[in-house]
């Protein structure tokens, strides 16, 4: 596990004038998923977005497979091998799931590759199979994320980055759809998971960045987050 397929080194991005995150670094081995949590608006899903090509950062560097990407196209980054599930889903709300699915294919032209992907997703996800030509909009907020993340994986992405995935769900979907991931990251996917519930991502997780106001304060393997006092007390009420 000492891969690196990710290697964040000291980024620094703004909105506008206002500062966002401030000498980030993590890294994300090949294999694994790593975990980013923290409090809203502490600069989780801006990071994500500067991995993702959406936020330039002005300083800093970010390697992805040992090529420098920082400020590269976002259009670009599904060609390198990163796909970016954001926050709040984003399907085409009046196309069918399987339009919804075969557009997260676009770079690739070869329709037998395309019906291939299709068929492992559909084995990953059997409810979308149920579902290929219901409109996404009519779907649940569940199987709305499910069809997120399997268009996420529809690139065949080397790394899946995954942006709140429990915004708006039941803890009992919340705990399917982790379920998910951790399939998918079976097939050799790795994994950048941004998550506000925290047990939940540890759980699921190898490692684990927490950020508070722009700045990663800690990071460590999920179990030993997961037992802190510390991390307990500040994010899990405990």
């Amino acid at each position: 596990m000492n891969d690196v397929i990710l290697k964040v080194s000291d980024i620094t991005c703004y909105y506008g004038e206002m500062q966002a995150i401030r000498d980030v670094s993590l890294e994300v081995r090949r294999g694994e998923i790593v975990a980013i949590i923290g409090a809203n608006g502490a600069g989780k899903s801006t990071l994500m977005k500067s991995i993702a090509g959406l936020v330039p950062p002005r300083s800093g560097s970010i390697v992805f497979e040992g090529m420098e990407i920082a400020g590269a196209p976002a259009n670009g980054m599904i060609r390198k091998g990163i796909s970016y599930v954001p926050e709040g889903r984003r399907l085409f709300a009046n196309l069918s799931v399987r339009e919804n699915l075969e557009l997260g294919a676009f770079v690739e032209k070869d329709r037998k590759t395309i019906d291939e992907r299709l068929e492992e997703i559909f084995e990953l996800f059997p409810i979308l199979k149920e579902r290929e030509n219901q409109l996404a909009q009519t779907m649940s907020g569940g199987e709305q994320q499910m069809c997120a993340i399997a268009r996420g994986l529809m690139s065949a992405p080397k790394l899946l980055m995954l942006d709140e995935l429990s915004l708006g769900l039941m803890p009992s979907l919340v705990e399917k759809v982790l379920e998910s991931v951790k399939e998918i990251n079976k097939k050799g996917v790795s994994i950048l998971l941004v998550e506000q519930m925290v047990q939940e991502a540890l759980e699921v997780s190898d490692r684990g960045y927490i950020v508070q106001v722009g700045s990663i304060v800690r990071e460590g393997i999920s179990q030993e987050l997961l037992e802190s006092d510390e991390v307990r007390r500040a994010y899990m009420g405990m």
